[in-house]
């Protein structure tokens, strides 16, 4: 039996979210500080007669492994595009640890995956940038995952501006286990053309930092999301008087709030708390990736 070839698929966590114009097409621009928590999905690939996609894990409940499921649809894309670079078919496992429609990334940060790992094994370099495009055809927050580093992403989630500094931060999720379409959120944004991110200081090292510049954004999907499932101001006020604690906020279309610290103990301690109060929300504490 071959080793697996395996790819992570961090947690993607919007520190903040803008949305600044509602677009022709019925999109919107947005402009958001993209993180990524060590808390992952995990992807892992052996040489077979043909592609399958297995899912396992806590979360694997539910999800198609069919050819709608974004890993699939990523793979399909890959050898459609680059037909000579993978020759047998690949048996691939899902390992599906994080919640689904949470706002974290999700399927967007497994097909980033699937499209690293089938590019680490063509016998020829992909271009990034041509990896990147192919990314944005399958879904706004792809190209971001393709990244999995700090970064600030404008329009649809195409525009990447990655970051050379960040502080080691620490970050605890907390997600009530309740599904929120993204779609649905939108549909009750009352205004679309908010104003854009302030700029980043630079260097960007200490969370103090992050935490004054954090004070002037906000995520503007987060009023929403909450009148649709009102426990997410719940976690919010809860996590954000825990010890230690930066900023809370929900992250993407929710429902996931996150809970950003200076350090592993008050962020681990932070969990403790959440966990013992909301015993039946998912919650997980981990440092966030730097550059």
């Amino acid at each position: 039996m071959p080793e697996p070839i395996v790819q992570v698929a961090p947690a993607k966590i919007n520190l903040a979210l803008h949305v600044t114009r509602r677009r022709e097409d019925g999109y919107h621009d947005l402009e958001s500080l993209v993180v990524f928590a060590d808390v992952a999905d995990e992807l892992s690939a052996i040489p077979a007669n043909t592609d399958t996609l297995a899912i396992t894990g806590p979360f694997s409940g539910g999800l198609s492994n069919g050819d709608t499921n974004l890993v699939a649809r990523a793979v399909a894309a890959f050898r459609a595009r680059w037909p000579d670079a993978i020759e047998s078919g690949l048996a691939l496992r899902l390992q599906k640890n994080l919640p689904v429609a949470a706002g974290i990334g999700g399927g967007s940060a497994d097909a980033a995956a699937a499209l690293r790992l089938l590019a680490g094994m063509a016998p020829y370099p992909i271009p990034f940038a041509n990896l990147s495009d192919l990314a944005a055809k399958l879904g706004a927050d792809v190209p971001a995952c393709l990244v999995s580093a700090p970064l600030i992403a404008k329009g649809v989630g195409e525009k990447l501006e990655p970051l050379p500094d960040f502080p080691a931060c620490h970050i605890v999720l907390v997600n009530p286990m309740v599904p929120l379409a993204t779609v649905d959120v939108f549909r009750r944004l009352r205004a679309h053309d908010n104003y854009p991110l302030p700029e980043l200081p630079t260097p960007l090292t200490r969370p103090a930092q992050l935490g004054i510049w954090l004070a002037e954004t906000r995520n503007d999907l987060e009023p929403p999301a909450v009148k649709l499932v009102p426990v997410i101001g719940d976690i919010i006020e809860q996590l954000g008087q825990t010890q230690g604690c930066i900023l809370a906020r929900m992250s993407g279309s929710g429902a996931t709030v996150f809970g950003l610290f200076g350090s592993s103990g008050q962020a681990h301690q932070a969990a403790q708390v959440m966990r013992a109060a909301n015993p039946d929300h998912w919650v997980a504490a981990a440092p966030l990736v730097l550059p």
